[in-house]
């Protein structure tokens, strides 16, 4: 899949990142919202809840991308309790359709359930992201995950020039030695590589969150939505390990997102952050490494593939 929307090129100078207690507070409330979110999303399993479909692209119901009462509720949660502390900072959702300009200066992208399918199926890997960006940069990730390594639901977080932390205690190495390692593939794919076994975890958000902590050492993605990966990007920088974009078939590490150069077809707009598709390679130095010689644009059927299992997420 050639980029149709990059990272900005390394050439160009980042606005000045804002003060320390600024990026602290910003994460404090990212971690209380996602916190917040997740509570609600537990208590949904203990109901029947109500199950929707997204359209197609001919208006036709897909079943394969469903959408229930609980990520309505979650994302009008957190614009509420978002709006009240800093109104003048512009949110993208995944369940809200809105274009926030590419100017505005701080913008928290939220995904209220992340693995929708799994949630409504009862599967308990599924996750609530949201990310904050400073003028496109990843500077705070949140990450609120139905289980964790210590068999319970925690929320990964972060800023920038932070440390990973889940729960407010740091996140260090990971404490068992293997000689095989995990490496989460989406969409699906063999069984590994002579390097790690492959797990398919059906959230994305999930994923970028167990590449931070060390639980998978890398995760490729090609061209998912930005609610999947903004907060994930940060969490994954604040454990010191990469992330990577391609433009074309040139990879370079990623700077900040951006707009693509035209709308989705047959829609007449300027486009926005929400139309954001690219390449995105997360994880050690040595994996990351491994992926980009390895991976070269997906065919058609590996596209077609791909956009098919990322819906139900």
């Amino acid at each position: 899949m050639a980029a149709d929307a990059t990272s900005m090129p390394a050439s160009d100078a980042l606005p000045a990142l804002p003060s320390e207690t600024m990026l602290a507070e910003v994460e404090a409330l990212a971690v209380e919202l996602a916190r917040a979110a997740g509570d609600e999303a537990h208590a949904a399993l203990s109901r029947t809840i109500d199950v929707g479909y997204k359209a197609n692209r001919k208006g036709k119901e897909d079943t394969g991308d469903p959408v229930s009462e609980v990520d309505h509720a979650v994302e009008a949660l957190i614009r509420e309790r978002l709006g009240a502390r800093f109104p003048t900072h512009a949110i993208l959702g995944e369940e809200v359709e809105t274009h926030p300009a590419d100017a505005e200066e701080w913008l928290w992208v939220v995904d209220p359930v992340d693995g929708t399918a799994n949630f409504v199926n009862g599967f308990p890997l599924f996750a609530v992201s949201i990310g904050v960006l400073h003028h496109g940069r990843p500077v705070v990730g949140a990450i609120w995950c139905a289980s964790t390594p210590a068999l319970r639901a925690g929320v990964y977080h972060a800023r920038l020039g932070g440390s990973l932390a889940l729960d407010g205690v740091e996140v260090g190495a990971r404490g068992t030695v293997v000689k095989r390692r995990l490496a989460a593939v989406p969409g699906g794919s063999s069984a590994g590589t002579k390097e790690w076994d492959h797990r398919v975890t059906g959230s994305a958000a999930l994923e970028c969150a167990y590449v931070a902590a060390g639980i998978f050492t890398s995760a490729p993605f090609w061209g998912l939505k930005i609610w999947d990966v903004a907060a994930g990007v940060a969490l994954v920088r604040a454990a010191g390990l990469e992330a990577w974009t391609r433009e074309g078939t040139a990879w370079r590490p990623f700077e900040r997102f951006v707009p693509p150069a035209k709308a989705p077809k047959g829609q007449d707009r300027v486009p926005s952050l929400r139309d954001w598709r690219a390449p995105l390679v997360l994880g050690t130095a040595e994996a990351t490494r491994l992926i980009r010689e390895r991976q070269r644009t997906p065919g058609l059927v590996a596209r077609v593939r791909r956009r098919l299992m990322a819906r139900h997420r």
